[in-house]
């Protein structure tokens, strides 16, 4: 939906949040058509965050097909990574989203392990990877590769960080 897609890219030319207006100019519509499908700037903040999860969640099939399962886990975990950076300037956003009611997190966990299991599925078939390592384990060593070094002047030493995740989920015989 271009709504989502103007919204989630800064649209309106501010530097700074665009505004309702703005979003609905950029993509096209009359604020009414916005507001029928976003009444608040909280649930537009929802529906992006959510919108962008699934997009990086939908990417490992993608790569899969494309990469070797270990090649492609890796930039899966790099995509994760730039998620997670970028989302940390909707911070005060999501802040306002869970103050209002609601969650934009209640099926992150859910997606977000559904693609690290297909991951590591592939990988462990390959005999490239670990068939003991749980998906969870592995969502929790990014998050926190991600907060550690989730910083944009920091991107190299999150690049390096998942290497030596990587590093170990890779089959020993």
């Amino acid at each position: 939906m271009r709504l989502l897609s103007d919204a989630s890219g800064g649209s309106g030319g501010s530097g700074g949040s665009p505004t309702l207006d703005a979003i609905a100019k950029d993509a096209g519509v009359g604020i009414g058509t916005l507001y029928r499908h976003f009444p608040t700037r909280e649930a537009l903040v929802e529906a992006v965050y959510r919108n962008e999860l699934t997009a990086v969640c939908d990417a490992a099939p993608a790569l899969l097909d494309e990469l070797a399962p270990v090649d492609a886990t890796r930039a899966w975990m790099d995509r994760y990574i730039d998620f997670m950076i970028a989302k940390q300037g909707m911070a005060d956003a999501l802040r306002a989203v869970i103050a209002s009611g609601g969650n934009p997190y209640a099926h992150s966990r859910d997606l977000l392990g559904s693609a690290i299991r297909l991951l590591l599925d592939a990988g462990a078939a390959d005999g490239a990877l670990r068939k003991d390592v749980d998906a969870d384990d592995v969502l929790v060593s990014i998050s926190g590769v991600a907060l550690a070094a989730g910083g944009p002047s920091m991107r190299e030493q999150a690049g390096r960080l998942l290497d030596l995740l990587l590093d170990g989920l890779r089959y020993r015989p």
